[in-house]
């Protein structure tokens, strides 16, 4: 894998998702999609062989969505105004110390898994479109 491809697709996906949650807040899904798109499209290939076929286009784009997943639910628990808004309803109800843990890690686990699942699908585009 090309480390330095995926950290800039990485680097697109956090910077295109949070923006978009800004803007619109239901085109963010397109982050993770650009940062697997690109992963793979301009992935060369591997030591072994040149040619990417759909499933090395989706392992580059999962790891770019994995990766980029991670550090969106990072900044996400760090202090985004909606995010933080709607935590605070919720851990009043809870309990503060275990309501922001219990939240943190639903966040954290729900932007993984959708940036690693929508970076996966932009593996694929992406491999499919460069053949």
């Amino acid at each position: 894998m090309d480390w330095k491809i995926i950290g800039y697709s990485v680097l697109i996906n956090v910077a295109l998702t949070i923006i978009l949650s800004y803007i619109f807040f239901p085109l963010i899904f397109l982050g993770p999609i650009t940062g697997g798109f690109l992963a793979s499209y301009l992935s060369k290939g591997y030591e072994d062989y040149d040619k990417m076929d759909q499933k090395d286009g989706s392992v580059v784009g999962a790891v770019s969505g994995l990766i980029g997943g991670l550090i969106i639910g990072l900044l996400f628990i760090m202090g985004f105004g909606a995010v933080t808004a709607i935590t605070g309803l919720i851990t009043a109800k809870i309990g503060t110390i275990t309501g922001n843990i219990i939240i943190g890690l639903i966040i954290i686990n729900f932007s993984v898994n959708i940036s690693l699942i929508l970076g996966l699908i932009g593996g694929v585009i992406g491999v499919i479109i460069k053949e």
